[in-house]
């Protein structure tokens, strides 16, 4: 691989420079592979980067390459899209700003195969930022953006930047309020850190015999996703998703997959997704040996924004408590607080694998 130019010249920039790149992998063959050798191409302009596999993009901190390499944020996306399109026959899109949440609103606003750089200053990010629906910032979801509008002055998130954090506090509560001031102004302190991601990682639950009782899979499904919980939450991590595999008397299978609504390592939610895809396969009658749930696309807790919830307060209050219980079994053991519905005697146990 050819090293880039180096020559002489002045910083072009203030600040943190992060870009947001998206391989677009759809068509090929085995994605997962070309985008492991894409990343090489991606440590020729910079060590400092974080890849996302479950979309085929990465957080790229090129603060140092600039200087380096002697080149602006636009000039190392071209030479990225430029060798992509070269030797894998990959188009990119490349969006890039002072910071991991602007860099990945400027890629979702760019066309295939383009580039939008934001400049760094404070003019330039509200003259990207103030315009663009509320619900284009991470971390608001529809309901909050439709909730937020019946206020009647929040539908940009130049409305929303020039609302009081003490107003945001009284709808969202007072944590959320600050944390979503802070977005709409475009800060976001995290940094792109190099992480080895741990693809996916997984439990499973043999039953002593053919089990067709549907509460009884319901009770092996809670423990299963409560595990995959605490086991995520210990290691800072979170998952985009869940997949159950049964199998059946027959030694026959079935896997069903599907997405939580925001990366998550809150046992509620990878209960509720469990219960909803077990709903899903119709097993009201099916004999039933073998559950196995896995959480898939797992990446650092620091990258997920989390979606900020009308009912906050409670949110907030039940996960205080889940880190609390964490914190007993770390010190106690892991069957120190269990659900209720967990400890009545229950048949069959636990394996335990990872990926």
């Amino acid at each position: 691989m050819p090293a880039l130019p180096q020559t002489a010249t002045a910083d072009r920039r203030r600040g943190h420079s992060v870009l947001r790149v998206h391989f677009q992998l759809s068509t090929h063959e085995a994605p997962e592979v070309v985008f492991e050798e894409l990343l090489g191409l991606v440590e020729d302009i910079t060590p400092v980067y974080q890849p996302y596999p479950h979309d085929h993009s990465v957080d790229m901190d090129v603060t140092g390459a600039l200087c380096h390499f002697g080149r602006s944020p636009h000039e190392l996306g071209q030479i990225l899209q430029l060798r992509a399109l070269t030797l894998y026959g990959v188009h990119v899109v490349v969006g890039g700003g002072r910071s991991p949440l602007i860099a990945a609103m400027a890629a979702a606003a760019t066309p295939p195969g383009r580039i939008t750089i934001i400049a760094p200053g404070d003019d330039a990010v509200g003259a990207f930022l103030r315009p663009r629906p509320v619900a284009a910032l991470p971390g608001i979801g529809p309901a909050t953006a439709r909730t937020l509008s019946r206020y009647g002055i929040i539908t940009t998130i130049g409305q929303l930047a020039d609302t009081s954090e003490g107003a945001l506090a009284r709808i969202l509560g007072q944590q959320a309020g600050r944390e979503l001031a802070a977005r709409a102004r475009g800060n976001d302190d995290r940094p792109v850190q190099r992480t080895a991601l741990i693809r996916s990682t997984s439990a499973s639950h043999n039953f002593d015999q053919d089990e067709l009782d549907p509460d009884a899979h319901r009770r092996a499904l809670l423990a299963l996703a409560d595990e995959l919980g605490a086991r995520l939450r210990t290691s800072h991590e979170v998952c985009r998703g869940l997949t159950l595999t049964v199998r059946y008397a027959d030694r026959t299978s079935t896997a069903r997959s599907r997405a939580l609504p925001e990366p998550s390592a809150h046992s509620p939610a990878l209960t509720s997704l469990a219960y909803s895809l077990h709903t899903s396969l119709g097993l009201e009658r099916a004999r039933v040996r073998h559950l196995a749930l896995r959480a898939d696309r797992l990446g650092p807790d620091e990258t997920a924004h989390h979606q900020l919830l009308l009912d906050y307060g409670v949110d907030d209050k039940a996960r205080r408590i889940e880190a609390v219980a964490d914190a007993a079994r770390s010190r106690f053991g892991p069957h120190v607080i269990t659900a209720a519905t967990l400890a009545r005697p229950k048949r069959g146990g636990h394996l335990r694998e990872q990926s």
